[in-house]
């Protein structure tokens, strides 16, 4: 079985180019050089030279004593957090704006969620001297209010989308929309492994940096490369991609997914695609889609502004099909309940989203002598308003 993308852009039934023709030139001027791009010498230079002096890689693979301790097993946290920008999504954005130059691109568009990707793609964009428009879902935009600051302060303009949920799928509807008006002189930094091919394996090569490091650091620490497991948080699943990369295809380290349930699965407020989702067309690719028997998509909700999506990367989608990956559905009560006992025990707190990952322990048991990976994708310094709501503090 394989598990990366092929070469008509798929993983199994699921990804492939479901595009409006005004957009066929950019995704296939994109498709026919990425990887020669990505493999140029000068362009690996760069990109590992930002990775190392602007963005601080590698970031630290940290035993968790006390949560250890506690669940009786061995948990170490991939800290992401500790990236520049605080999260995970620094990783692709470095390696797209230098794709976009490669392409002679001098605009830039982005969609954004939780508002971390929004950031990373204002920041690199600075970085670049390049014009720089991120779409946020109007409801986003207030829920995340200190990363719409961040983005404008870095010089990027933040547009609301004012239709259907208000929120990411919203956003990338709009963002979308923008590039089919401007299919010339812009490119569209998609922030997850989802959208039309080669978005998806191009998002999770940027991203594969996260397991190429736990893999040596593992080594060190365990004189092994391979844990027993490895663990994220997945809305549209490019920090999940990137963790589980380099261990698709190593059967012995089992590989879990870990979504939103909202309120519970079949509360009508949720975001449990795996379970609910259907095979659709989503944003250019074919993957699971929550939507109604008419194939209308159905609205996600999730507390955690980058969880609340529709659908799963194709990647994602394939893994749990196959079963090559297990999928649990945590609510919003028990990721909540995960994070403020993580920032008690470890002095981390961690972002909403990865507060979902670290509730696993609720649902799996875990041998003692397991080594346990959770990829910790972000922090949670945009989050303290929803904590502080929440826990009354």
């Amino acid at each position: 079985m394989n598990y990366h993308v092929d070469e008509k852009g798929y993983y199994g039934d699921f990804g492939g180019a479901y595009i409006p023709e005004m957009l066929y030139p950019n995704v296939e001027e994109l498709r026919t050089t990425y990887l020669e791009i990505m493999n140029e010498p000068s362009f690996k230079e760069e990109f590992n030279q930002l990775l190392k002096d602007y963005v601080g890689r590698p970031s630290p693979l940290y035993y968790a004593k006390r949560l250890s301790e506690k669940y009786k097993t061995k948990v170490y946290l991939k800290r992401e957090d500790l990236n520049h920008t605080g999260a995970h999504k620094i990783n692709n954005t470095i390696g797209q704006i230098l794709v976009a130059k490669k392409l002679g691109k001098n605009r830039i568009i982005a969609e954004t969620g939780a508002g971390q990707h929004g950031v990373a793609t204002a920041t690199v964009c600075a970085l670049a001297g390049i014009q720089c428009i991120v779409y946020m879902g109007e409801i986003d935009i207030k829920r995340q209010a200190p990363n719409v600051a961040r983005m404008k302060m870095l010089g990027a303009e933040v547009r609301a989308a004012k239709s259907g949920s208000k929120t990411l799928k919203d956003a990338t509807n709009e963002a979308i929309r923008d590039w089919i008006n401007n299919p010339v002189d812009t490119h569209y930094i998609i922030g997850s492994a989802i959208g039309p091919h080669p978005y998806p394996d191009m998002v999770t090569r940027f991203q594969s940096i996260i397991s190429e490091e736990i893999k040596w650091q593992l080594k060190e620490k365990e004189n092994r490369e391979n844990p027993d497991y490895v663990v994220a948080c997945i809305g549209g699943g490019s920090n999940a991609a990137g963790t589980y990369y380099h261990f698709l295809n190593a059967p012995e380290v089992g590989i879990i997914a870990v979504e939103a349930a909202g309120k519970g699965i079949h509360s009508g407020e949720s975001a449990a695609t795996s379970k609910l989702g259907k095979d659709g067309i989503i944003h250019g690719c074919k993957t699971l889609l929550m939507q109604s028997a008419d194939g209308q998509i159905t609205e996600p909700y999730s507390i955690s502004a980058g969880l609340d999506y529709p659908g799963v990367g194709p990647m994602h989608s394939h893994l749990a099909r196959t079963g090559r990956a297990e999928f649990f559905s945590v609510t919003d009560d028990d990721a909540m309940a995960s994070g403020l006992e993580l920032s008690q025990l470890e002095g981390i707190i961690p972002a909403i989203e990865t507060s979902h990952a670290l509730a696993i322990f609720n649902e799996k048991k875990f041998e003692p002598d397991d080594i346990v990976v959770i990829s910790l994708s972000g922090r949670g310094d945009k989050d303290l308003n929803t904590y502080i709501d929440y826990f009354k503090l």
